[in-house]
């Protein structure tokens, strides 16, 4: 991992740019700790500096109750190169959304699973890095998506212990199989009105996550109107697991 650059927010909030390797990626720690920091990975749908604005805002959330955040560009996302493959994924996916058409499950598979197979080891590394941080200690929690990444991720990384996962991206069914293996706690966010959403895809997976202790909040609204006191909710599930 190699800093690139570091700010410090008007919030004593002291942001850093890193490459890890050809990834790039964000760190942001409280303004003070008298011990290294538990680590929240804020997961998000691609491209680092269009998601930028809304990604600082949580990560300014996790910093005022006191813990790290970091966040990485996925694959084929901002600068990082994408393959045929995927932009064809892609192009289907939006022909069959613009025509009204039901999202065949071969276009999900095509779409999401490399992703997630590219993805989560990236993660890990990240992960290996971030924690040799002196500043930076457990636990670790998972916010965000793509929730493909949070399930595999919560399967295979003993490393996080609670996640908080965003309903709104189409879900392969290889994915509900590992879903049923996951036993962290979770709490799952869901805009009941999604305009990309399957609603019911999402109730089901919910039902299929393994976890004893799991909660969803719903709320009415479109994929980006998630209300305050829903972030505030997701911010207490992590005190009380992270802490």
């Amino acid at each position: 991992m190699q800093f690139t650059s570091e700010q410090r927010l008007d919030d004593g909030v002291l942001e850093r740019e890193f490459a890890l390797g050809e990834i790039p990626g964000i760190l942001w720690t409280p303004a003070s700790a008298s011990a290294p920091a538990p680590l929240v990975l804020i997961g998000h749908p691609g491209g680092l500096r269009k998601m930028y604005p809304r990604l600082v805002g949580r990560a300014r959330h996790s910093a005022a109750d006191g813990f790290a955040a970091a966040t990485i560009e996925l694959p084929g996302s901002g600068d990082r190169p994408s393959s045929v493959a995927t932009e064809q994924a892609r192009a289907d996916l939006r022909r069959a959304l613009e025509a009204g058409e039901p999202v065949d499950e071969e276009i999900v598979d095509r779409l999401v699973l490399p992703l997630v197979e590219k993805a989560v080891p990236e993660w890990q590394a990240a992960l290996d890095a971030l924690l040799s941080l002196p500043e930076i200690g457990g636990p670790v929690g998972y916010s965000g998506g793509v929730i493909s990444i949070g399930i595999r991720l919560a399967v295979v990384e003993p490393r996080i212990s609670a996640a908080v996962l965003f309903a709104g991206s189409f879900v392969p069914r290889a994915l509900f199989e590992e879903a049923r293996q996951v036993t962290i706690p979770l709490h799952v966010l869901l805009q009941w009105d999604d305009e990309g959403n399957d609603r019911q895809l999402a109730l089901d997976l919910f039902d299929a996550f393994g976890s004893k202790e799991k909660t969803l909040h719903a709320n009415l609204g479109g994929h980006t109107g998630v209300p305050q006191f829903a972030g505030d909710a997701a911010a207490q599930f992590f005190t009380r697991h992270l802490k």
